[in-house]
């Protein structure tokens, strides 16, 4: 006797769908197919399995309604589809080939299945959506797994340059260096020697910038080693490179005599460069940028101002996100991008892990302000550990 319902047919009709699917799949043509016959079907077989369990399972309406959201309940084990979503991506697929698999796959299985049924009741109808529900749940599954893969390979693949390229770097950094200090050749040489220092001190930060950025996204988070210092003298030394790096630029900084403090004066350095280096860059010429430095008896407040374009309002809660500013300027000229804008981003995670907050704010009455604060001791400790802190 002809099966009707959906769940009893798929399991009855394995080994044509699992033909279906692999003939569709033979088609594609990925660049390196690494798979062969019996994972191809292995994959589509769990699947198939999966899908006649969820249509045989009763649901209840907050069921079917938290599954349409994406909500619905899961093992902790990875399921086929997330499988076949690692496997297709070592195999060369592109997302976009892997969607078109289970659009096949939900056309053979619902032909296969119009041809058998001869008539139609309210449960075919119900079966169908149900089998829909469980394709576009393996199907969301599969692109959140291809697409962390792909951002994670991606992350890699940029640590690792990063990294290596910082050897090559240093030599041309050490070496211009070098020639800059030679008293015995033509001032000219020294000029072009002072460029390249320069220059690579510059791309040095940047591939800095590139490692902290990648590191956060593979999941350590930016190191910090923290310890007592001058809040003061690491505020001034920022001030005073970023007057020299930018002579025609007034720089004004404000703080009070002397604020110690337990931090890693090397990646506050790094954040008030960036902060500053921003300010300067999207910041009127004919106006200061103003840095202030305040602080109480728990907490340091660090505040850098700009008179510049002001930032919409709706721009402001992605604007330490280097992703999304990249992907809002696609039209522009990429000539007229001077930075991948990881800085901020950065420098926001760099005061997360001292305990702290990055807020910006900006208005045409006064201008754009990026207002740090943090602990003046991180929690776990303790003042007897560094004899205590000066205001």
């Amino acid at each position: 006797m002809t099966q009707h319902r959906l769940a009893d047919f798929i399991n009855a009709n394995m080994e044509p769908l699992l033909q279906a699917w692999e003939d569709f799949a033979r088609t594609i043509e990925p660049p390196a197919l690494t798979m062969d016959d019996a994972e191809l079907r292995d994959h589509a077989r769990q699947m198939l399995l999966a899908f006649a369990k969820d249509i045989a399972t009763p649901q209840s309406e907050p069921q079917r309604a938290a599954k349409s959201k994406g909500q619905g309940t899961r093992s902790h084990e990875d399921t086929a589809a997330e499988t076949h979503a690692e496997a297709r991506l070592k195999s060369g697929y592109t997302v976009v080939q892997l969607v078109s698999e289970y659009r096949a796959l939900r056309s053979s299985v619902l032909t296969l299945w119009a041809a058998d049924v001869k008539d139609s009741r309210a449960t075919d109808m119900a079966d169908v959506a149900r089998f829909n529900e469980a394709v576009d749940q393996a199907l969301a599954e599969s692109v959140a797994r291809y697409e962390h893969m792909v951002k994670q390979s991606q992350n890699m693949f940029l640590a690792i340059l990063g990294h290596d390229l910082r050897n090559p770097l240093g030599t041309v950094v050490s070496g211009s260096s070098f020639v800059m200090q030679a008293t015995d050749i033509p001032p000219k040489y020294i000029l072009v020697a002072t460029r390249m220092f320069n220059s690579a001190k510059r791309m040095s930060k940047l591939i800095n910038d590139l490692i902290d950025f990648t590191r956060t996204h593979l999941g350590p988070g930016i190191p910090i080693r923290v310890k007592q210092g001058s809040m003061v003298e690491v505020c001034e030394l920022m001030v005073n490179e970023l007057r020299t790096f930018h002579p025609e630029q007034q720089i004004e900084f404000e703080s009070p005599p002397q604020l110690d403090a337990i931090f890693d004066d090397g990646r506050i350095a790094q954040v008030l460069s960036n902060l500053i280096g921003n300010a300067v860059q999207y910041g009127s010429p004919e106006l200061p940028v103003k840095v202030r430095l305040q602080g109480g008896v728990n907490d340091i407040c660090i505040t850098v101002n700009n008179r510049g374009t002001t930032i919409p309002a709706d721009k402001i809660s992605g604007i330490f996100d280097p992703m999304v500013r990249i992907a809002a300027s696609v039209s522009t000229d990429y000539t007229e991008r001077t930075s991948l804008g990881i800085g901020l981003f950065i420098s926001r995670e760099i005061i997360h892990a001292h305990g702290g907050k990055v807020i910006v704010t900006s208005s045409d009455r006064e201008g754009t302000t990026f207002t740090v604060t943090m602990p003046r001791m991180p929690k776990g400790f303790g003042a007897a550990d560094e004899g205590g802190l000066q205001r």
